[in-house]
C-alpha cells in the first residue's frame, strides 16, 4: 500500500506541476481560467425519478429579512466579487438559530471611507426575524467576507469571528444580547485579505484555536487596472484581475492561550502556506477518527491542503498523498467551498469541493487510513456542476431518509460574461443532488421547487433547522442583492433527531465532537464543525434524518476530550441536549442564563 501511495504521489506531483505550468502559460496568453480537459467517456448526469423530493420554498420576504448586499454592478476588482458569507449563530441561546449576513462596500466606497455593515437577524420563533444589528453591537466597520462561530472563552456564549480585507474582527458574546469587539486584546486581526475561518481545539486543552485562510495580497491603495494584463481577461474580454498574476497572502493559525488572547503559531505548526496559494474555504475535521482534528483548505487555482494533526502542535500536509489536493487526473482547480459528510455510512467524513465553471465539483470518498478516492463522475455530481461557478455547499439530509444529500449554490464572478455568446451567464441556478444510497447521487435541482431554478449571483450557504420542525433549511447569501431563506417543507412520515452538545472537559461548544447513531439497522455519523461551506457557518446542532425508523437503538458520542458516552433507546422527532459526563439534560442546563445589561 505504501508503495502504491508513493507511486500515486509521485505521479500526481509530476502531473500537477506540469498542468500548473501549462495553466499559467495559458493564463498569461489568454485567461485566468484555462479550459480544463473534457469529461471522461460515458460521463452522465443521473436525474431523480420515482422518489419524493422535498420542496424548498423561498420565504425570505415573509420572514422579514430585508438585507441587501452592497454591490458594484461592474465588479472591476476581484475583492468586489468574493463577499457574501452567511453565519447561523444562536447568539442568545434560546434554541433558535439566528442569522448574520456579512457585507462589504464597493472599492469606491471604501476609498472614501464609506461603510457597509453586516446585519444580524434575531429568530422570533414564529417564522419571522427582526434586525438586531445595532442593538447587538455588531457594528465594527470592515470590508467583510465571511465568518465562523466558536466559544473562545468557554463561557457558554457563542462568539463570532468575521473575516475581512485589511483586518478581521472577533466579537465576544456578552450574554445579554450584545457583542464587544475584542480583536485588539485577543490579537487575531491578521490584517491581510482573509476569507475562510474556523475554530477547533487542535491540542486538546479545552480551548478552541482559530485557523484563518487568506486569499491574495490586495491593497486598496494599489489597485490592478481592469483588463490591464493577460491575466485580466476571460475568453477574450476584459475582466477584473486575479487571482492568477497576484501574490498569495499566506494563512494563520492562532493558538488560544486560555486567557482571552491568542498567539500566531502558523509557521511553527507548519500551516502558514509558505507557497502562497489562494485560500478560500477551511474546516477542521477528524478525518481518520484519531481524536485529533485536522485541517482541510480549499485553494483557488492551486492545490488544496489537507493538514494531518500530528498531535505535537505540528501539522503535515498530506494533500497529494491522500488524494485530496487535486483531481483524479492531477489537475488543480479553482476551489471555493467545502462540504463534509459520511454520505456512504462508513463512519468517516468524505469531502466535496465546489469549483469554477468548466471544472466539476469534486467528491473525495474517504477510504480510511488517510486515503481518499476521487469519485465525482462515478457518483453523478460532476456533470451537472460543469456549466456553473459554484461556491457555498453542504451535505444535508433534506428529505430525512437517513442519507445525506448535497447542495451547492452558484454565480459567476464576471458580469461581463453576459456579453459572450456561450456559457452559463452571470446569474446562475443552484444544485441539489439526492443520495441514492448506493454511492451515487441523482440531480433534483429542477424538482425541488422554483427557488433553486431562480438565477442569482450566490456565494455563501448555511444549513440549519430555523423553524425547529425537524426539517433542515437553507440560507443563501447573494453578492448582488438580497439573500434567500429556503424553508424545507419536508416529506410526510419521515422521522428525525437532533443533538446539541456541551463540553465540560472538552471545549464548551464541543467542536469536533463526533456522534454515531444506530436506527433501523443503519449507522450514521456526523461531527460538530465550525466554518466550512464558503465563508459560512452552519447551525452547530447535529441533525439526522431517520426515514421510517421510529426508535433510536443507540447513540455514541466521542467527545473532543477523549471521553466516550453511549445513550440507548431514544425517542425520535426530538431535540436532545447532552452535557459531557452527564448525558441527556434539560436544555437550560447546557445554555447559560442571560446576563443583565
Amino acid at each position: 500500500m505504501n508503495d502504491l501511495r508513493s507511486s500515486r504521489v509521485a505521479s500526481q506531483v509530476i502531473r500537477s506541476v506540469t498542468i500548473f505550468s501549462l495553466s499559467i502559460t495559458l493564463a498569461a496568453a489568454q485567461s485566468g481560467h484555462p479550459t480544463p480537459p473534457p469529461p471522461p467517456p460515458g460521463a452522465k448526469s443521473i436525474k431523480c425519478a420515482g422518489r419524493p423530493v422535498s420542496q424548498l420554498e423561498d420565504v425570505t420576504t415573509a420572514s422579514g429579512i430585508a438585507f441587501t448586499h452592497t454591490s458594484d454592478p461592474s465588479k472591476r476588482y476581484i475583492v468586489e466579487s468574493m463577499s457574501g458569507g452567511v453565519v447561523l449563530i444562536d447568539y442568545d441561546r434560546d434554541g433558535w438559530p439566528d442569522i448574520y449576513f456579512t457585507n462589504a462596500p464597493t472599492v469606491e466606497m471604501a476609498t472614501k471611507g464609506a461603510k457597509s455593515l453586516g446585519v444580524l437577524y434575531h429568530n422570533n420563533h414564529d417564522g419571522t426575524f427582526t434586525d438586531a444589528t445595532v442593538k447587538s453591537g455588531l457594528t465594527t466597520s470592515c470590508f467583510g467576507m465571511g465568518g465562523a462561530v466558536g466559544d473562545y472563552n468557554n463561557d457558554g456564549w457563542p462568539d463570532l469571528y468575521e473575516t475581512c480585507l485589511g483586518g478581521n474582527v472577533l466579537y465576544r458574546n456578552n450574554g445579554d444580547g450584545t457583542f464587544t469587539d475584542v480583536t485588539a486584546k485577543a490579537g487575531v486581526a491578521d490584517g491581510r485579505w482573509s476569507t475562510g475561518a474556523a475554530f477547533g481545539d487542535y491540542d486538546g486543552d479545552g480551548f478552541v484555536d482559530l485557523m484563518v485562510v487568506n486569499y491574495v495580497d490586495f491593497h486598496l491603495d494599489d489597485l490592478p487596472g481592469f483588463g490591464s494584463a493577460p491575466f485580466c481577461k476571460y475568453r477574450g474580454i476584459d475582466v477584473q484581475c486575479g487571482p492568477r498574476g497576484l501574490r498569495g497572502a499566506g494563512d494563520s493559525l492562532f493558538h488560544n492561550n486560555g486567557d482571552g488572547t491568542f498567539t500566531d503559531v502558523s509557521k511553527t505548526a507548519g500551516v502558514n502556506d509558505a507557497t502562497g496559494y489562494y485560500g478560500l474555504g477551511v474546516v477542521w475535521a477528524d478525518f481518520n477518527n484519531t481524536g485529533k482534528p485536522d485541517i482541510y483548505i480549499a485553494n483557488d487555482s492551486t492545490p488544496k491542503y489537507l493538514y494531518k494533526n500530528l498531535g505535537n502542535g505540528k501539522f503535515q500536509d498530506v494533500g497529494l498523498e491522500s488524494g485530496t489536493a487535486v483531481s483524479d487526473d492531477g489537475s488543480e482547480q479553482a476551489s471555493m467551498g467545502i462540504a463534509l459528510g459520511d454520505y456512504n455510512h462508513t463512519g468517516r467524513p468524505s469531502i466535496s469541493v465546489t469549483n469554477f465553471s468548466d471544472e466539476n465539483d469534486l467528491l473525495y470518498r474517504n477510504e480510511g487510513d488517510w486515503n481518499f478516492k476521487e469519485v465525482s463522475y462515478a457518483a453523478g455530481i460532476a456533470l451537472p456542476s460543469l456549466p456553473w461557478v459554484k461556491w457555498g455547499t453542504a451535505f444535508v439530509d433534506v428529505d430525512n431518509d437517513g442519507w445525506v444529500d448535497l447542495i451547492a449554490v452558484s454565480g459567476h464572478v464576471y458580469p461581463q460574461v453576459d456579453s459572450l455568446p456561450s456559457g452559463g451567464g452571470y446569474r446562475e441556478p443552484k444544485l441539489l443532488n439526492l443520495n441514492q444510497k448506493d454511492g451515487t447521487f441523482c440531480d433534483a435541482s429542477e424538482e425541488a421547487g422554483p427557488a433553486l431554478k431562480e438565477r442569482r449571483v450566490s456565494r455563501g450557504l448555511a444549513i440549519g433547522d430555523l423553524f425547529n420542525d425537524g426539517n433542515m433549511d437553507i440560507v443563501i447569501g447573494d453578492i448582488d442583492g438580497a439573500p434567500m431563506l429556503l424553508r424545507n417543507l419536508g416529506i410526510p412520515g419521515r422521522h428525525w433527531v437532533s443533538f446539541e452538545l456541551a463540553g465540560t472537559k472538552s471545549n464548551r461548544l464541543a467542536l469536533n465532537g463526533r456522534i454515531s447513531i444506530v436506527a433501523g439497522g443503519v449507522t450514521q455519523t456526523d461531527e460538530v464543525h465550525s466554518g466550512g461551506s464558503y465563508l459560512s457557518q452552519n447551525d452547530l446542532r447535529i441533525h439526522f434524518g431517520l426515514g421510517a425508523s421510529d426508535k433510536i437503538q443507540s447513540v455514541t458520542i466521542h467527545w473532543p476530550s477523549g471521553r466516550v458516552e453511549t445513550l440507548n433507546n431514544l425517542v425520535v422527532d426530538k431535540y436532545y441536549s447532552v452535557l459531557e459526563g452527564q448525558g441527556i439534560v434539560p436544555s437550560e442546563k447546557i445554555r447559560p442564563q442571560p446576563q443583565k445589561k
